[in-house]
């Protein structure tokens, strides 16, 4: 750094810590936030820039919790790089007053690129958290809309609503397994009413998850095949194999409960009658 420079620098330092009530209430004004956050990110500059190392980690870790609050918050990117912007703003007010204009004047051309910077480094922050949080609630949606139902003892039922992707199959298939587990039940219905469409990709996913759950010793039956399904199956030539198929969610649960030894006897005084097979 050149003496000038090195002048002009310290000149705004000085300014900085002469006026720091000041600098950081107008700051607060223009940034349109508390007095409190904006002073503990005043303070951790004018460290800093004592330490004259040029070692901003500390501002750069509030920034970044910054960020990541606003982004939780629904802010928009450029409110929080603007609201980073405003200190210099606030400053300009003090080096257009200062009698050391000249050397004031260089001092802030230098102090801009540096909160330039760090405006930057927020926006880059805040949409890295955005990202994040997009995602969580991705995860968590995928989650709630893949949920595994108990039906009766032995018997559990998967009902699918949307489009089947890679990424839903694995969380299908892993909920159903853990489920299977920690029932111990036999049975397992396969729901694909909501689907809107099958085709050999969600045919594919299917049939994976089926022989998942066969090597955890269930059966399953896919209930939900609808005329428009049935027609789109054989005209794609798709093999189910073996694996028992529906049209409705009551007749695949009626299957399960005939091959669990269930039987139910309707009319007016429906019951249920339970019987021990032979094995």
């Amino acid at each position: 750094m050149s003496v000038h420079a090195d002048v002009a620098r310290r000149r705004i330092e000085e300014l900085l810590r002469h006026n720091q009530e000041q600098i950081v209430r107008r700051w607060a004004q223009i940034a349109n936030a508390p007095s409190e956050e904006l002073n503990e990110l005043f303070q951790a500059l004018l460290t800093a820039l004592d330490e004259g190392k040029n070692d901003f980690a500390d501002v750069r870790g509030l920034l970044a919790e910054l960020s990541r609050s606003r982004a939780r918050a629904g802010w928009a990117p450029a409110d929080t790089a603007r609201a980073v912007f405003g200190l210099k703003e606030a400053l300009y007010e003090f080096v257009e007053a200062d009698s050391e204009g000249v050397e004031a004047a260089r001092g802030f051309v230098w102090f801009s690129r540096l909160i330039d910077d760090l405006g930057l480094y927020t926006f880059e922050t805040f949409s890295e958290a955005r990202e994040r949080i997009i995602l969580d609630q991705a995860e968590q949606l995928l989650e709630l809309s893949t949920p595994v139902v108990k039906l009766w003892e032995g018997i559990v039922a998967v009902p699918l609503v949307g489009t089947l992707d890679s990424a839903r199959t694995q969380v299908v298939m892993e909920k159903l397994l853990q489920t299977l587990v920690d029932s111990g039940a036999e049975h397992a219905v396969i729901d694909i009413t909501g689907v809107p469409a099958v085709d050999t990709q969600v045919a594919q996913h299917l049939l994976k998850t089926v022989v998942a759950a066969r090597l955890m010793g269930a059966e399953c039956v896919i209930s939900g095949i609808r005329p428009q399904i049935a027609h789109t199956i054989v005209t794609l030539g798709i093999e189910f194999g073996d694996i028992v198929t529906k049209a409705s969610l009551a007749d695949a649960l009626a299957h399960a409960f005939k091959r669990a030894g269930i039987e139910v006897k309707g009319g007016r005084d429906m019951r249920v009658a339970i019987r021990a097979e032979n094995r």
